[in-house]
């Protein structure tokens, strides 16, 4: 079977829209949450998002009518592809034509899709009628055209497909892309996630279901392992990883990041929202990446852990069962923090975000820290580094995410060199 590795890495965040201000802001424990600027709030209990900021989509298509053809969803996976690609050098080797592109894929997910083109189209039917709804809405709103747009942006021929798990849907994109190329599938794969969902309809739609946090404090919203927890925040970005076999990215010289070791990917079959409180899922896809990595639980104290903490009640005392139920006293030893205490809950994207933060944190030897955990849960006992970043010695990362529908799903990765 082949190594898998990281050579090309791409952001688009509510915290920096490329990958060296991401993660400066990250480790300097940057909150990207605000009021939301999108729509009026005033009839709505969630007040506040974690917004991208400043992104400009001329950074990454050639035109205005080319960029307007895309939902916000897919500008952000372009962009996010555009830097990770440049950053791999990658479209350097395609286009002097020293890769075969029908040996390079695109997994490309989104939890939810064009969201802002379903609901913008939808006032149109309802407010004009049929015969002023876009030709465009079903190409701009479908799931795929993120993965599709991007392999048709670099003529990448080779397997390509998007992944659907709600919040798990990147990190699965990731270990899908990580197992096409470990089993010679292709030779790379562009993978990663998008979302942008920030909507009138999506936030009422998440409100109503209990799930998102009604504080309007930016420094009390998203709470991940706080005993004050009450909900996540919504984010929205991108992220993606540019994953290579060693040989492939050996052969032509390329700066490689960390390897791709593990991925676990079980169901909890147990409740369409809620996580199984036994956490006998998320324990497994824990389990699985561990071992297919060869990662034991008295590596515990060299292993940063990006856990999913959204910062509901149930997700963050399941994932910390799930932990200790892998790692035995030993998960008293791990370094884990919940970036999502500065971006939010960015959905599709969150995996693949995540799984950036982790490859970083593995080559800069830096822990992000759980910002705004200040009131510690006795059912969140573990070391979720509050408040400040931590300089360790790091050897392998493991990422988490869990999404409705009960799919879970774990990345692990080792660092290089």
């Amino acid at each position: 079977m082949n190594r898998v590795v990281v050579t090309g890495l791409g952001v688009i965040s509510p915290v920096g829209n490329t990958v060296a201000e991401f993660w400066k802001n990250l480790c300097d424990g940057v909150c990207g949450i605000g009021p939301i600027t999108r729509f009026d709030t005033s009839e709505h209990k969630a007040k506040l998002a974690a917004e991208v900021k400043g992104f400009d989509p001329l950074s990454c298509f050639a035109s205005v009518p080319e960029a307007r053809r895309a939902d916000l969803y897919t500008q952000y996976a372009m962009g996010a592809a555009c830097e990770a690609m440049t950053d791999s050098g990658l479209d350097a080797a395609l286009t002097a034509g020293a890769v075969n592109p029908r040996r390079v894929g695109v997994y490309v997910g989104s939890g939810i899709g064009g969201m802002s083109t379903f609901v913008n189209e939808t006032l149109k039917l309802h407010d004009r009628g049929p015969s002023r709804v876009s030709p465009l809405f079903i190409p701009m709103m479908i799931g795929n055209m993120a993965a599709g747009t991007i392999s048709i942006r670099y003529g990448l021929k080779g397997p390509t497909l998007p992944v659907v798990t709600a919040c798990a849907t990147s990190s699965h994109t990731v270990g899908e892309a990580f197992h096409a190329i470990r089993h010679g599938y292709a030779d790379a794969i562009v993978a990663g996630g998008a979302e942008a969902t920030i909507t009138p309809l999506a936030v009422a739609g998440f409100v109503n279901c209990k799930a998102l946090s009604e504080s309007e404090d930016p420094a009390a919203a998203s709470l991940p392992f706080d005993a004050r927890r009450a909900g996540f925040v919504m984010g929205e970005g991108a992220a993606m990883l540019v994953l290579e076999s060693y040989e492939h990215a050996i052969s032509r010289g390329a700066h490689i990041y960390a390897e791709v070791c593990g991925y676990g990917n079980t169901a909890d079959a147990y409740h369409m929202t809620s996580p199984d409180p036994s956490a006998g899922g998320a324990a497994e896809a824990i389990r699985l990446a561990l071992e297919e990595a060869g990662i034991t639980p008295s590596d515990a104290s060299t292993i940063y852990v990006n856990a999913h903490g959204t910062g509901t009640s149930l997700n963050d005392s399941t994932e910390t069962t799930a932990f200790k139920a892998v790692f035995g006293e030993r998960a008293y030893d791990l370094h884990i923090s919940s970036t999502k205490s500065m971006t939010g809950h960015m959905l599709g994207a969150t995996g693949a975000v995540e799984a950036v933060a982790s490859v970083l944190a593995l080559r800069d030897g830096v822990v992000p820290p759980t910002i705004n955990l200040t009131v510690p849960d006795p059912a969140c006992d573990l070391n979720y580094t509050p408040g400040v970043a931590v300089h360790t010695d790091l050897r392998t990362a493991v990422s988490t995410s869990l999404g409705f529908g009960g799919h879970n799903a774990c990345l692990a990765f080792k660092k290089w060199g």
